[in-house]
């Protein structure tokens, strides 16, 4: 009798949670950039699925229940300042969220900027990124998503890297053959770096570019000088309290967005801080289902 309740009690868990596949390699016939290897450098994950080390990027899908499924994807970049990745809060929790939207989601475990693993460390994420929506587009009709209804999102160093996506597609850092569009059809950005000027989270830069980067190095990776008229549909989110990412990050890439006549929405909570990812403990509101309502209201 108790094995009969145990496995009832597994499937009505099963039931309520999102469907989620193996992690998919992103690259098939070797990781463009890298150098070999070495034995210490590890990939670890922590009991709060913390990880460190990546040198193999990854997507792991999760799709929404069978017939729910409205055909938009979204690709979720986890924080971490690019030293490690928040994939639980930032990660599977949100492709969870997004399942019960219809909108299949997948969570990307992106390299993190390393000489030890990379010839050059301020294009790897940005790589990857592109190799991710590359392959979700190349996948789309398997997976049963429209290929003009991917988007993207990405929180603090995450948001960074998703703001480049968003702002960098038009040159490629991967191979191309097809011709594959590499721009997200729609970004959300949650507490993001933005600017790598005064106002930036100075542990992302320099893991980025490094401690002493090139005034060309800065300009290139302070996305909001990067907006142009075809800069995606963007959303933001931020709390004025962010004492880790200042909100004028949030502020600079929606002005702008504006001034480039993008369609954009900035929501601003009073307190909130940092790293909150679905649920800012400071508001009884939900980001969330504001930005499903922008998401519906924008036919996504």
């Amino acid at each position: 009798m108790k094995f009969f309740k145990s496995l009832l009690a597994l499937a009505m868990i099963s039931s309520s949670v999102s469907f989620a596949q193996q992690q998919i390699p992103l690259y098939t016939n070797g990781v463009p950039n890298s150098k070999k290897t070495p034995a210490t450098y590890i990939e670890k994950v922590d009991q709060t699925d913390w990880i460190t080390g990546v040198s193999m990027p990854t997507i792991t899908p999760y799709f929404p229940e069978k017939g729910k499924a409205n055909g938009t994807a979204i690709l979720i970049f986890p924080g971490g300042g690019y030293a490690g990745l928040a994939s639980g809060h930032e990660g599977r929790g949100i492709a969870q969220e997004f399942n019960k939207i219809g909108v299949t989601a997948f969570v990307v475990k992106y390299r993190l900027p390393s000489d030890t693993i990379m010839l050059n460390k301020t294009i790897g994420p940005l790589q990857d990124a592109q190799r991710a929506i590359q392959l979700v587009r190349e996948r789309s009709a398997e997976w049963g998503i429209n290929p003009h209804k991917i988007g993207i999102i990405g929180f603090s160093a995450g948001g960074h890297l998703a703001s480049t996506l968003d702002t960098h597609y038009a040159k490629a850092l991967i191979e191309n053959p097809n011709n594959v569009s590499l721009r997200p059809d729609f970004a959300i950005l949650v507490y993001p770096v933005i600017s790598f000027g005064p106002e930036a989270h100075v542990g992302s830069r320099e893991n980025l570019i490094g401690t002493k980067p090139s005034a060309d190095l800065i300009e290139l990776y302070s996305n909001e000088k990067q907006i142009t008229t075809d800069t995606p549909p963007t959303f933001l989110v931020h709390a004025t309290d962010d004492d880790v990412v200042p909100v004028e990050n949030s502020i600079l890439f929606y002005e702008g967005l504006l001034k480039n006549k993008v369609k954009a929405e900035l929501h601003i909570f009073e307190a909130g801080g940092h790293g909150f990812g679905l649920n800012n403990p400071k508001s009884s509101e939900h980001w969330f289902n504001w930005a499903a309502s922008w998401l519906a209201g924008n036919g996504f």
